[in-house]
């Protein structure tokens, strides 16, 4: 048997390891936004969460619920935990960065601070809580300023990724109220399965799925977010929130915008800024391009790179004004305006 200070870090490592699994999730978003459509890629990385989860489920000889309500709460989870911000984040993503994207998250716990008490009985207001409460959206206001008094669609996706925030704050509070005393398990199982089908659902009447042709980085995001970010992620979350409660559980939020911010980095060369929401939304008004490494340009019309790097070119920034990278050439496409959306067919000049 565990004793309690051996389960206690047990859950300590749990949380670290969510807040990377989360966190990561942005930066992979990010790479798979243009090559599916918004409900198309939700829907895929859920269908493979969801084999994942059912695998587990049926290893572990898991019994599933049997009276009706709990699975009605279930699929009100599925879309206020999963479906609704997994939307709003994939959609805002097209035009704002994966750093801010993972900032945003950080006022799930704020939200919670206020929901929780007026829904559980348990987990009361304190005065610590109001001052946090305080303190992040300071934090959060001095971040997103520029773009939440700005005008165009940098200052809508800012905002969906704040109604994101919210729906997660207000999926975890249900949780918590609602199943409680469910095995962590089967809330993972269901919820991600109930929204699967509905985004599912969407993406075949409206995106038409089968038309898409991604590339492997875009395969390889989609594997990730779902085994991981969609798989992994909802045993761990649903463990923690049955033995901490979800004011405690949410704090993983403050863990998503470090790890989004460093990948966003690493990665994609995102700017690490104490503004990175004015310096991001100001390149791109400017139509500025960054510099970035020959590995992470956007394959443009299936242009082959050139140059000290001969690794492809396959994740280009939006409104790129420029056909040179460091270490890389764009090959005879004459890059003027790269969009999100279309794709510059190959150049047949010599």
């Amino acid at each position: 048997m565990m004793s309690s200070l051996g389960a206690a870090r047990v859950d300590w490592l749990i949380f670290a390891a969510l807040g990377f699994m989360w966190g990561s999730s942005y930066l992979f978003i990010k790479i798979a936004v243009d090559d599916f459509g918004t409900f198309t890629l939700v829907a895929l990385r859920l269908a493979v969460g969801s084999a994942l989860l059912w695998a587990v489920t049926r290893i572990a000889g898991q019994a599933l619920p049997r009276t009706r309500r709990i699975y009605g709460h279930l699929f009100v989870m599925a879309m206020i935990n999963i479906a609704v911000p997994f939307l709003l984040i994939t959609w805002a993503e097209k035009s704002v960065n994966s750093a801010l994207a993972a900032i945003s998250t950080a006022l799930v716990p704020l939200f919670v601070v206020v929901l929780t008490p007026l829904f559980v009985d348990d987990e009361p207001l304190h005065l610590k809580g109001i001052v946090g409460l305080a303190l992040g959206l300071v934090g959060v206001i001095v971040l997103t300023g520029r773009d939440l008094t700005g005008m165009g669609s940098d200052a809508v996706a800012v905002t969906a990724l704040l109604g994101s925030s919210l729906s997660y704050a207000a999926g975890a509070v249900y949780a918590r109220r609602h199943v409680r005393a469910v095995p962590p398990m089967i809330p993972a199982v269901f919820q991600v399965t109930f929204a699967m089908i509905v985004t599912g659902t969407v993406a075949l009447v409206f995106e038409r799925p089968w038309e898409a042709r991604p590339d492997l980085a875009a395969i390889l995001s989609i594997a990730w977010l779902g085994l991981l970010g969609s798989g992994v992620a909802y045993l761990a979350f649903f463990r923690l929130l049955s033995r901490w409660g979800a004011t405690r559980t949410v704090a993983v939020a403050y863990i998503l915008p470090v790890v989004g911010i460093v990948l966003g980095f690493l990665v994609l060369r995102e700017p690490i800024d104490a503004r990175v929401v004015g310096r991001d939304g100001a390149d791109h008004r400017r139509g500025r391009a960054r510099e970035q490494p020959c590995w992470a340009a956007r394959r443009v019309g299936r242009s082959p790179c050139r140059g000290s790097d001969p690794s492809p070119c396959w994740l280009i920034r939006p409104t790129l004004r420029t056909s040179r990278l460091r270490g890389c050439r764009l090959h005879d496409v004459g890059v003027s305006n790269v969009s999100l959306v279309e794709r510059s067919p190959p150049s047949t000049s010599g």
